[in-house]
């Protein structure tokens, strides 16, 4: 028995270590890939800092980073240091945290449903953030309210699925999705109505530029709100990684191997709500990313998830960051987000599935 466990444990670490290229590659190579992408993150982000209305040149922003720790005269605008600290740094980081969320969210469900369509909003809590927002709007609770509203809420729509999947016979994985299905069908209607009774000339614009996506009002305590819960699902995810490619397997092949299917499935389907939630309550509905960088991570580092989960949130990071850089500088007035990566993705998805025949 312990021989064609290890049999198969080897079997299925050659086939997901399976790169773009077709061959098995060494983890020295997966560990290049996943320093290239760091890299790529690190200049997209010193380049995000120097654009925008209000450029900062790289000899600015080391000042004003320097004057920090040494003291040195200023060559650079009391605005220029306000807009770098108070609007640029955190809207540039809380992209980052959004798409590197997003991104290993969607993986994460693809793996534990094992549905290469799966996504963040898969059990509703992308529709319970907007009820909770368009809510909050129409009861004129602005601001820091609004995120709460639609963190809590998009919490509550995974409460209903939880309890309604518990509820339901036969396979709990099919369950939980109808669940999810149906209890995102009924805050979408919530959210309709909201807008149906909304005031056309104030409340409504409010909540439709909501739901398109966007970074354009971070501030710091944006940030320092959805970084909490953030963390709180990442780290699970980054620590458990490997684990979830024995989700990938049937249950009674991983139970021949000793692994808690059921309760690291769990662990794994509450931490990517959890990072869903926070990061659909501080920036709107931005769609594709959970769908298509998790299939952009599986060709550039194969399907082992013990390399897959911290490419696609670096992928993540990069992908997102650089269409907020598009969505601020493209025109004169910004353009929501959540239109932006739709334009992206849909296209995009199209290409990877029509390259190969087929999504892995």
């Amino acid at each position: 028995m312990s021989e064609a466990r290890g049999k198969l444990s080897k079997a299925r670490e050659r086939r997901l270590n399976v790169g773009a290229t077709g061959e098995i590659e060494p983890v020295a190579g997966h560990r290049h890939k996943l320093l290239i992408l760091l890299l790529i993150l690190g200049l997209t982000i010193v380049l995000s800092i120097t654009l925008g209305r209000y450029p900062i040149s790289l000899r600015e922003m080391s000042g004003i980073l320097l004057a920090k720790v040494v003291d040195i005269e200023p060559f650079w605008t009391v605005q220029q240091e306000t807009i770098f600290f108070n609007t640029r740094l955190p809207r540039i980081f809380l992209a980052c945290l959004v798409g590197c969320c997003l991104a290993a969210a969607g993986a994460a469900y693809q793996g534990v449903f094992q549905n290469p369509m799966a996504a963040p909003d898969i059990l509703g809590a992308s529709s319970g953030a907007a009820f909770g927002a368009a809510l909050a709007i129409l009861l004129s609770k602005g601001g820091r309210l609004t995120t709460i509203f639609a963190f809590v809420a998009s919490l509550l729509s995974i409460v209903l699925v939880l309890f309604i999947s518990s509820r339901a016979k036969g396979k709990k994985l099919l369950s939980l999705i109808l669940a999810g299905i149906m209890v995102s069908s009924l805050f979408t209607s919530a959210t309709s109505f909201i807008k149906l009774v909304a005031d056309p000339n104030d409340q409504l614009p409010a909540i439709t530029y909501w739901l398109m996506g966007s970074l354009a009002k971070t501030r710091m305590r944006s940030l320092l709100f959805a970084i909490l819960p953030m963390a709180a699902g990442l780290i699970p995810l980054l620590l458990l990684r490997w684990r979830i490619n024995l989700l990938t397997l049937s249950d009674d092949e991983a139970k021949t191997m000793g692994i808690p299917v059921r309760r690291i499935r769990v662990i794994v389907i509450l931490c990517a709500t959890l990072i869903t939630a926070a990061s659909v309550s501080v920036s709107g509905m931005i769609g594709w990313v959970g769908l298509i960088i998790p299939h952009l991570a599986r060709r550039i580092i194969g399907g082992n998830y013990r390399h897959l989960m911290p490419a696609t949130m670096l992928c993540g990071a990069i992908f997102l960051l650089a269409v907020d850089n598009v969505s601020r500088n493209l025109l004169s007035t910004e353009i929501p987000i959540g239109i932006l990566t739709a334009f992206i993705g849909a296209p995009f998805f199209l290409w990877l599935i029509t390259r190969e025949g087929e999504v892995v």
